[in-house]
This record gives C-alpha cells, sequence and structure tokens, in this order.
C-alpha cells in the first residue's frame, strides 16, 4: 500500500513538470524578450538604464496583452469600412488620417408662410392679394474634408431645389494663424449671413440681411486665428474678389455673361474673442457654455460694378435702382457685430452702414440697418420645461435711403424651435410683425407665421 502511495505521487511530480512547468516556462520565457520599442525591458529583466525593470517601475500592464490589444486595433482599422454612416453624416475615410477624406451630407427645409412667403418691403407688397405657400424652401448636397493632407480642406455645396453650385473652395490650413482660400464661398463679412440656413434661430434671417449682405463671391482670402485662448484672442478675414456674387449673370438686353465689374471687391472681418473662447458661426446655445463666450467684431468691404445687392442667386438690384452699366455703382460698407453664448443663452446683433454712388446718374444714398436676437432654454431655468425647447426674439430695421423720412422698415418677431436632434433635425415655428412707414399716412402693418422642418442627414 505504501508503494503505491509513493509510485502515485511520484507520477503526478512528472506530470507537473512536463504538462504545465512547460507552458509556463514558455510565458516567462515570452515576457522575458518582450522588449518594448523603447527598449525599457531587457532580456535578462533589467532596465535600459541598468536597474531592474520591477524596481523602476510597477508592473500595472502585462506586456503580452498590451502587444494582442496594439495588433487587433490595427487590424480592426484594416477591416474597417471606407464608407461609413456616423452621427454627422456619411463619412468617406479617415477624418484625420490618409490622402482623402469626405463627409456627405443632404439637408432640406420644409416651410409653410402664409400669408406671404417673403418679407415685404414696398406698398404693393402690403396691399397684394394674400398667398399660402409650402414648398422645399432649401434643399441642398455637401461634401467637405481634406484632399492629399489633412491641412488641405475642400467645400463643395449644390443647390437642389435651384440647381446650380453654391460653394466651391479650397483651404490651406497649415497654420492656425496664416490660411489660404480660394474659391466660391459666403464671404465672411457679417455674421447673419456666414451662419449657416441649417444653423438658424428664425426660419430665416432678419430684414437687413437682404440689403447689406456681401453672400457669396469668387476670390481669395487670407484668414487665420492668433493668441489662441487668451484675452486677445482674435480671427482675421482679408479677401480679393470679382465682386459679381455667385456665378455669372445674364444682364438683360446682353447675351454674354457679365464678368466684367470695373474694379475688384474687397472685404475685410476682424473678430475680437474677448473672453478667450471662440463663437463660431451657429445660431442657439445648443452646447450649453459653462463659461460665457463673446465676440466683437467689425468688417468693411468695398466694391464697383453694376450690382448694389448681392444673393444665393448672384449680383442683383435693391429696390428704387435701376438696372446698372459696368462699373455704375461704387459701394462702401461698414459693420459692427456682437455675438454671446452662455448657459442656454444666446445674443447676437448687427449694426450696418452703406452708401451706393451712381457714378453715371451722380447721385449717392446712404443706407443703414441693424437687428438684435435672443434665445434661452428655459429648461435650465425650470426643469419641468422640456429639454428641446427654445424660445427667442428678434426686432429689426432697415433705412433704405437716409434722406427719406417716410421708408422705414421695421420687423419684430418671436420663435419657438424643438430640437429633435440639435439643428440636424428641429421643428421651427415664428411669427413676424413688419412695418413700413409713409409720407403722410400711417404705417403699413402686416403678420406673417412660418413653420419649417429642417433635417440634414
Amino acid at each position: 500500500m505504501t508503494f503505491h502511495i509513493g509510485f502515485l505521487n511520484h507520477l503526478k511530480s512528472i506530470m507537473f513538470r512536463r504538462f504545465f512547468a512547460v507552458p509556463v516556462f514558455l510565458i516567462v520565457l515570452r515576457t522575458a524578450f518582450a522588449a518594448d520599442e523603447n527598449g525599457e525591458v531587457l532580456a535578462s529583466g533589467v532596465s535600459a538604464s541598468g536597474s531592474s525593470a520591477s524596481a523602476t517601475r510597477p508592473i500595472a500592464v502585462n506586456p503580452i496583452s498590451e502587444s494582442l490589444q496594439e495588433r487587433e486595433f490595427k487590424e480592426s482599422k484594416k477591416k474597417r469600412s471606407f464608407f461609413r454612416y456616423t452621427r454627422k453624416g456619411l463619412q468617406i475615410g479617415e477624418k484625420s488620417e490618409g490622402r482623402f477624406s469626405g463627409k456627405v451630407n443632404i439637408r432640406s427645409q420644409k416651410r409653410f408662410s402664409s400669408p406671404f412667403k417673403s418679407a415685404p418691403r414696398k406698398e404693393s407688397h402690403f396691399t397684394g392679394a394674400d398667398e399660402n405657400d409650402l414648398r422645399f424652401r432649401r434643399a441642398r448636397f455637401k461634401i467637405s474634408g481634406h484632399a492629399f493632407t489633412r491641412w488641405i480642406k475642400y467645400n463643395y455645396e449644390y443647390d437642389l431645389v435651384d440647381t446650380r453650385n453654391l460653394n466651391a473652395f479650397v483651404t490651406v490650413e497649415k497654420w492656425e494663424w496664416l490660411q489660404f482660400r480660394f474659391g466660391q464661398w459666403k464671404v465672411d463679412y457679417s455674421r447673419e449671413r456666414s451662419d449657416s440656413s441649417g444653423k438658424q434661430q428664425f426660419a430665416d434671417r432678419s430684414i437687413v440681411n437682404r440689403a447689406f449682405t456681401v453672400d457669396r463671391q469668387k476670390g481669395a482670402a487670407v484668414l487665420g486665428r492668433v493668441m489662441n485662448g487668451t484675452l486677445g484672442d482674435s480671427r482675421y478675414y482679408v479677401g480679393v474678389f470679382t465682386g459679381n456674387g455667385r456665378g455669372f449673370r445674364t444682364v438683360p438686353g446682353k447675351p454674354e455673361l457679365d464678368h466684367g465689374d470695373g474694379s475688384p471687391m474687397v472685404v475685410a472681418r476682424y473678430q475680437w474673442n474677448f473672453l478667450g473662447r471662440d463663437v463660431g458661426y451657429s445660431q442657439s446655445d445648443l452646447k450649453y457654455h459653462e463659461k460665457p463666450a463673446a465676440a466683437l467684431s467689425f468688417g468693411a468691404a468695398r466694391n464697383r460694378s453694376r450690382y448694389t445687392r448681392f444673393s444665393s442667386s448672384g449680383g442683383g438690384w435693391l429696390d428704387g435702382f435701376e438696372t446698372g452699366l459696368l462699373g455704375q455703382y461704387s459701394l462702401r460698407q461698414f459693420m459692427e457685430e456682437t455675438a454671446l453664448k452662455y448657459r442656454g443663452f444666446s445674443l447676437q446683433h448687427e449694426l450696418h452702414w452703406k452708401r451706393i454712388q451712381d457714378n453715371v446718374n451722380v447721385q449717392t444714398t446712404f443706407m443703414r440697418g441693424s437687428y438684435v436676437q435672443a434665445g434661452y432654454f428655459f429648461y435650465y431655468l425650470f426643469p419641468r420645461i422640456p429639454k428641446q425647447l427654445e424660445l427667442g426674439a428678434r426686432y429689426a430695421l432697415v433705412d433704405p435711403n437716409r434722406v427719406r423720412p417716410d421708408d422705414l422698415q421695421k420687423e419684430l418677431a418671436f420663435v419657438v424651435n424643438w430640437f429633435f436632434y440639435g439643428h440636424a433635425n428641429k421643428l421651427t415655428f415664428d411669427t413676424s410683425r413688419y412695418s413700413l412707414a409713409r409720407h403722410g399716412a400711417d404705417d403699413l402693418l402686416d403678420t406673417q407665421v412660418r413653420l419649417q422642418w429642417d433635417v440634414s442627414f
């Protein structure tokens, strides 16, 4: 009996050494020779500095497991699809890697307006027949990303409703403080126009925008951000453009394309983020800024062409101005602007001056305009109110001719927004009260209501 017990113990000892000790030995050997890229662990268990590895640093991560994790991560990146849908749209390639990437979006705005579709500006607009309007106000295709290297960015936008190219530009962003842009885009002049129509607080921009925007132009610009994060945090833009607006307009009575404007358009803008935090081109404080972000901006523009105004359609004419000849109108514009976002509250304001010199009829027109708008998510004061609900108000005025006392245009508007998914999916209801002053008579008044669903994917 004693012999059998001793024989069994001896047999278990042999099996342990052969079948258990060998895997343990292999693991120890693999660990000893698994030196990382910096050579911190050598085969002898001594660090590169000559001291014991266990004495110089605690063993927090198994080198074998770490190596496997890195290998699995690299393999998963290789298997990742070149096309994938993210929260911000269809992503093509890697946003921060490779020679090419793109983000594709389609945006649409369905709007109902009553009793008219556009803000009234003239007496005939107030006294005309009512017309309810239901339509796709906007539908856009967009793609943006980088090409060749991460700091060469491109942007393209196409209008699916009016079938026209809107944006097509390239920005060289090698340095934050000095960047270059060329192509066609919305010139960085006023905030209200630079804010995307898909990131607005109201269904549409104020009555100030039509009279004072320089809109989309073709040209080149130098821009950048300096002293980032300090009290001197600033952005600057200086550009030279053709001054004819988006694309080319065919002038009535002339079959050729209008591409001669007499002189280039020059635009400059300076934005001071005086609290050290940038205020981007997007309305409503959806991000809930814990610390206030504010900006004070100034802009100036000059141009000589046949046009007195610009829009997404290109160059055009303000009310009261005839179709111009080449170089007939010389424009000088100035702008002051403020913006603030803080804990669900947003505020922005602009003040505009514009001089139009008619070089043919030798006349000068001085214009001014201003607006202020604000919005707030009252959930942050009263938690019982839904978090997706925002209320806002806006007041705007335009004086088309400061010499005339009877043409002042005003707008008072209120808005209710429900954000299903930020600006990418929201429902907007606003109502506006418009007025037009008349010499020797009461002001003309009318009210408009709009309901709009804005969705991007």
